[in-house]
Parts: C-alpha cells; sequence; structure tokens
C-alpha cells in the first residue's frame, strides 16, 4: 500500500470544495499560516491573496486543515502496519484513502489492530478459522460436523487453556471467533451507526429518589435524530454526578437484518442458519452494542460541545464588543452583607481616585455613615454615572442607592452590571501589578467600574471562562475550548484596535504576533521613553523582531504621533502608497473620501497593488480612529428601582441580553434575577439557533409572559410586543 503524501495545494483543493472556496485562495491562506503569520494578519493585510476571508472562516479552515493533517498522518501509521503485516488489499487501501474521519478510519484498521485476549483471539489461536468459514457458508448440519471433527483433530492448544474434547466446545469456540469478527467488521459497524442515528431512542432513569435539576430526566426517552446538544450535555452530567442511568435502545429490525445481509446469510435456514442467529444476537448485545453506544455517544457528545463552544464564543464576543461608556467620573459598588459594600471612583481613564468601604445593609446603625459618606462622594468628584454589581445582597444595596439619590436630589443615574469574573480578578497577579497599594477586597470594585469605561480593556485581564456567557464550560476539553476562546478574544482585539500609549500588558498580550514577555516589555519601553511617538519605535523593543513588528504594528494606533497614518489601520508596509494615494486622489483625514471603482482599479494595476488594499486605505484615512463597538448598542443606564414583584404578566420592559444558550436566552431587568426568553418565545416562526436572534450585549423590548416569585422566575417572549 502506498503512503499519503500531500501538498498545500492538494489540501487547498480538498479544503476549497469542504468550504466552497477557490482553490488558489485557501491555498494562498494555508502558506500564510504555515509561514507563522497570524489570523488576525492574514484577515485584514492579505486580503487580495485570500479573497478577503475573515478571521472566523480562517479560523475553521486552519482548525479542519490541521483535522486533515492528522487523519493522514494516522493514515499513513495504518498504511505502514498493515504492510508490516503483508496486507495487500487493493478494496481496503481505497478504503482507507477515502476514509472522512477518524472513527472510520479505526473501524477499517480495527480487524488487524492487536488485541488483549478475548474470547474471540483465543478461538483464533486454536485455529476455528475453517469451522468458522463453513458455518457462514451455510453448509448442512452433516458438513458442519465433520469440519468440526477436524478441527478438534487438529486443535492448537493456547498457553494456559484446555483441549477442546467434543462438538459443542468446537461450535462454541466458532461462535466466539465469529462474535468477534462480527464485531470487527467495518462494513457492520459504519451501518449498524446509521441505523443508531437514525433509529436509536436515548432513554434515561433515575439512579436516586432524590430531587435534583435533572428531575426532568428521570423518567425519559427521546429519538437520538431529535435530541437536542444541551438535553444531551444536562443528560451527560447527570450520568456523571450519579443521578442518572443513561443507554440507547434500538429495535432489532434496525441492526439483525443489516448485519445478515453484510454476512450474505439473509437468504435461506437450517443448522447454519440458526446457529448464526444466536451468533449475531450474543455479538450484538455483548460486544456491538456496548461499543457503538460508546462511540455514538462520544460523537453525539463532541457535537453537543462544538455548538456549546460555538455559542461561548460568539457570546464572549458580543460582552466583549459592549461600547465604551462616555464618562468622566464612575462610582462602582460592589455589594455585600456582612463584609461590606466596596467601591471605587475612577476617572474616564480608567485612574483609581478613592476606593474604601461601607456598610449601608443588615447593620442599622452604620447606615447614616453610609449615605453620608456615598453623598460626600459624589459631590467630590462630581460623580456622572453609578455602577452596581448584580451579585449578594445587590437589590438591597439598589434600595439603599435609591434612596440615597432621592433624600438629596441627586440625579445620577446607574447601571447594573453583571459583576463574574470580578472577584476573580481581585485576587489575580495582574490587580496586585495594577493596584498593589489597595486592599485586595476593594479591587473588584474598581474592575466594576473599568468595565463600563472599556469592557474590552478589563475583560480580557479575565479569564474567558469566568465571564458567564457559557454554557456546560466545565464538561468540555478545557485544551479545546481555551483555544476557541483565546481565537476569539485575539479576534476582538484586533478588530477594534489597540492604543499604544494606553493599553495594559493583558490587552497587548492578545494583539497580533505580541506575547505576554513582549507586552510587558513594550510598557517597560513606553514607561522609559514617556510613550511612543511613531509605531517604528516598536523596533527599539526588546525581542520584538522584524517579525512581530510586522504583525502587530497595524494593529497599534499612536493618537496625536508623527506621522497620522499611525492612528489609522493602514500597515506600515503600505504607507508609502498610502502617502501616495493622498497625493493622487487628495485625500484628507477624518472626512468622506470618495474614490471612484475605475480610478482605484487603474491605480492598483499601476502600481501592482491589491483593490482590496486600496479600498482599506481610503477607509482608514476617511476615519482615522474609528471604533466598530459604536456600532453596537450602549449599555441601558437605570433611574428607579425595580424588584421581581414589581413585575406583571403583559408588562413590556427594556433589557440586556447576559447570556444567550441553546434553549434560549437570560435577560437583565433590573431586577436581580435575569429572566429567560425561551426559544419558543423568541418568534412567530421556528428558530433552531437562538444566536440568530438575539446577541449577548443586545438591547431589547421583551414581554412578561410568567413571573414565579417563590422560585425566583421569569418567563419572557420577544412576541407580540408593542
Amino acid at each position: 500500500m502506498e503512503l499519503i503524501n500531500k501538498t498545500i495545494k492538494d489540501y487547498g483543493r480538498q479544503l476549497a470544495e469542504i468550504f466552497s472556496l477557490r482553490p488558489d485562495h485557501v491555498e494562498a491562506a494555508l502558506n500564510l499560516y504555515k509561514e507563522d503569520n497570524t489570523i488576525p494578519f492574514i484577515a485584514r493585510y492579505r486580503k487580495d491573496l485570500t479573497g478577503a476571508m475573515d478571521d472566523e472562516t480562517l479560523r475553521r479552515l486552519f482548525d479542519e486543515y490541521k483535522t486533515q493533517e492528522n487523519l493522514d498522518e494516522r493514515r499513513n501509521t495504518i498504511i505502514n502496519t498493515l504492510n508490516d503485516l503483508g496486507v495487500d488489499d487493493p478494496s481496503l487501501e481505497e478504503k482507507i484513502k477515502n476514509a472522512g474521519k477518524m472513527t472510520d478510519l479505526e473501524d477499517l484498521y480495527r480487524p488487524y489492530k492487536p488485541k488483549k485476549q478475548t474470547r474471540a483471539t483465543i478461538a483464533r489461536d486454536r485455529g476455528v478459522e475453517k469451522l468458522a468459514a463453513s458455518i457462514l457458508a451455510l453448509k448442512s448440519e452433516e458438513e458442519i460436523k465433520a469440519e468440526a471433527e477436524v478441527f478438534l483433530a487438529e486443535q492448537k492448544i493456547p498457553e494456559g487453556k484446555e483441549k477442546l474434547e467434543n462438538f459443542d466446545q468446537a461450535m462454541e469456540a466458532a461462535s466466539d471467533y465469529l462474535a468477534g469478527e462480527i464485531s470487527d467488521n467495518p462494513d457492520i459497524r459504519k451501518k449498524l451507526k446509521l441505523q443508531w442515528l437514525n433509529h436509536g431512542v436515548l432513554k434515561t432513569e433515575a439512579k436516586t429518589d432524590e430531587d435534583s435539576v435533572y428531575r426532568l430526566y428521570y423518567d425519559f426517552e427521546e429519538p437520538l435524530r431529535k435530541l437536542k446538544d444541551h438535553r444531551l450535555l444536562a443528560i451527560n452530567r447527570g450520568v456523571k454526578e450519579d443521578f442518572l442511568k443513561a443507554s440507547i435502545d434500538l429495535e432489532e429490525r434496525y441492526w439483525k437484518p443489516h448485519i445478515e445481509l453484510i454476512l450474505g446469510v439473509l437468504q435461506g435456514g437450517g443448522y447454519a442458519k440458526d446457529f448464526l442467529s444466536t451468533v449475531i444476537d450474543d455479538a450484538f448485545k455483548r460486544l456491538l452494542q456496548p461499543s457503538l453506544d460508546t462511540e455514538i455517544m462520544a460523537d453525539l457528545t463532541d457535537q453537543a460541545h462544538e455548538g456549546a463552544l460555538k455559542i461561548f464564543g460568539l457570546n464572549l464576543k458580543n460582552a466583549l464588543l459592549v461600547p465604551p461608556m462616555k464618562t468622566q467620573m464612575v462610582l462602582a459598588l460592589d455589594p455585600g452583607y456582612r463584609n461590606g459594600c466596596k467601591w471605587a471612583v475612577v476617572n474616564g481613564q480608567g485612574t483609581v481616585m478613592d476606593a474604601g468601604l461601607i456598610f449601608p445593609v443588615i447593620f442599622p446603625n452604620r447606615l447614616a455613615a453610609a449615605k453620608e459618606t456615598m453623598v460626600d462622594v459624589i459631590l467630590k468628584y462630581q460623580v456622572q454615572t453609578i455602577v452596581l454589581g448584580n451579585g449578594t445582597a445587590s437589590r438591597e444595596t439598589e434600595e439603599f442607592l435609591s434612596d440615597l439619590l432621592k433624600e438629596n436630589n441627586l440625579k445620577v443615574p446607574y447601571l447594573i452590571v453583571d459583576e463574574a469574573g470580578a472577584s476573580v480578578y481581585s485576587a489575580s497577579p495582574i490587580s496586585s501589578e495594577e493596584l498593589p497599594d489597595m486592599e485586595l477586597n476593594l479591587r473588584s470594585a474598581v474592575s466594576l467600574a473599568r468595565r463600563i469605561l472599556d469592557p474590552l480593556a478589563e475583560l480580557v485581564k479575565i479569564d474567558p471562562k469566568s465571564i458567564g456567557v457559557g454554557q456546560y464550560q466545565h464538561d468540555m476539553n478545557q485544551k479545546r475550548l481555551d483555544e476557541i476562546l483565546a481565537g476569539v478574544t485575539e479576534g476582538v482585539v484586533n478588530q477594534v484596535g489597540v492604543s499604544l500609549n494606553t493599553a495594559s500588558p493583558s490587552l497587548l498580550s492578545y494583539v497580533s504576533g505580541i506575547n505576554k514577555t513582549t507586552a510587558k516589555n513594550i510598557v517597560a519601553f513606553r514607561e522609559e521613553v514617556g510613550g511612543f511617538k511613531s509605531r517604528d519605535q516598536l523596533k527599539e523593543v526588546k525581542r520584538l523582531g522584524a517579525k512581530t513588528f510586522e504583525q502587530c504594528a497595524g494593529f497599534l494606533r499612536i493618537a496625536g504621533g508623527e506621522n497620522p497614518l499611525d492612528n489609522t489601520f493602514v500597515h506600515p508596509e503600505s504607507y508609502k502608497i498610502a502617502k501616495e494615494m493622498i497625493d493622487s486622489f487628495g485625500l484628507s483625514f477624518n472626512k468622506e473620501n470618495k474614490v471612484a471603482s475605475a480610478d482605484l482599479e487603474k491605480f492598483a494595476a499601476e502600481k501592482n497593488v491589491g483593490l482590496e488594499t486600496l479600498q482599506d486605505i481610503v477607509a482608514a484615512i476617511s476615519k482615522p480612529a474609528r471604533d466598530i463597538r459604536d456600532d453596537f448598542p450602549a449599555p441601558v443606564l437605570l433611574t428607579e428601582v425595580k424588584s421581581l414583584e414589581d413585575l406583571k404578566e403583559g408588562q413590556v420592559l427594556t433589557g440586556v441580553v447576559r447570556n444567550v444558550t441553546a434553549f434560549g436566552a437570560f435577560v437583565d431587568l433590573g431586577v436581580h434575577q435575569d429572566g429567560l426568553i425561551h426559544i419558543s418565545q423568541m418568534s412567530d416562526k421556528f428558530i433552531k439557533d437562538p444566536t440568530t436572534v438575539v446577541s449577548v450585549g443586545d438591547v431589547v423590548k421583551v414581554r412578561v409572559i410568567e413571573v414565579d416569585v417563590s422560585k425566583k422566575r421569569i418567563g419572557l417572549s420577544l412576541r407580540n410586543v408593542n
């Protein structure tokens, strides 16, 4: 058998077919990737070569490329092994080369794979193959008995085993061998997997009488083809936590005839057929069913995880794209009971002006002092916006705040923010570096304030898994989860762009080509020289070489620098052509520049530059400091307190989408308990994916359809909202 030896061009053709892209564009993208160019760099600065693939398309493309590479590597390992075994089967070779999934490949290799000692291997070692072949050939009972006599006379006796003495023992050995062959048959396994997926029914039952969040699945069944990802993930967790038992049921009519057909024994009758029927039952129940149950559940779980990862990534992206709030002074409150309410005042640049601790709840004798402190702080710093965390004691603290503002006639709007991750930040090394002189417990309030001034800059300091926008994240492959979330964060940071003179090391470390060490070196150099005046100064930063400069320079902006192009997404490699365009077309910064398509095409041909690059230069000069986050909904400011008890069915309210899952979306209405818009309430039409309707950070109008105060449950709908 010949080994697989694919080139980038071969992969380019293969992946182009999978993704419906042009082969030359895919090949160019793969070559750029192999040359250690980052995805953000390729997406923004190599559009001419890739056909303007965006970063999400590139990530999917490169993921599939790695999958295909791993498949081919495994293919070659199997081919080498089969060659060593002397297997020469053109049909098998063709199947191996065409196998599209790792499980299909392993099924083809399964009959040749070294095995631990089993009933089937022991029977094979005895030399039962000829007897088994006569049974498969549906020979007469007399012929099979004759073959059994020959086997008993010529049998080999494996070490530690006894000699077989009679016909029944010979037939038992044949049964063991045939059951193993049936179980290892790749055609049978492939066919039955399809039957499992099309006709299998997942059934669950309780392992305990104890009530739990899994009560819905204590007596549950659903066809696999209809099973929703979130249900499967919930069932898996219930099994893992020992609340549930789960199994897949497949009726005999969906598996037995297919096995008989593949074995070639569907027709006929007699002794051999009856014997084989029993063997097939044994092979299915003892070997195939447990094995395929595990494989199918693993495959479905992987698919469910990928779906959950997709939603998690999209939620994270939308959370990171929430626009910065234009405000000059923020007071943030991180509520608490006995340990008090942490507060911090932060200016528009994120600098901490003051911080402290008050006790507005639990302790009546401290209430007056808490009010006095807050009034003094609001007046002293001329606070423009108040931020309130939505965690423990949030409701009581909001009532305190409302009374305070009314009693003192203070017209300061407030905003309730999700405080997920604030405590993680407080205890992190990053917060110790940024706020070394501040008590650890006060740092969470600073984080809450900064995450409305610039959500992206603050949230990148926190592990994405702690931001509170995921589903079943602890059940997933953590390496894969980290890869996905890091890729999403990297994509958003580079789409937005980063201020070279104000960005933290955490934010800089997500810029194309920059790692954590280089990010710290950039900040150290910035402090040493008093700020960057040009992008060229990056070349003086320790350990920032030519390749890193190429990858990162275009994403780093300098406001008020020596060259106005340094405050745009124009890459330094294109400065010369950008200046020529300014002269040729009379382009001006911060002005809507329009250049006729024909003129741009002519210029592109003359200068041998891609048209997409020229179009991007015109757009960048027209809006140098454009922030794509300005296109997204701004946070909602509140002026009055609402409680769960205030809600009534039929009310139409405005809220902010906090999280999107496979079954719906959770909306913050400012009542300290998120409401759920179930997927069935998102549209009058059938909706398969909630992310096609809402995104994290969206400001939505919803209708209240259910309020259960005792269970703290709010049902919401997007339907019939006037």
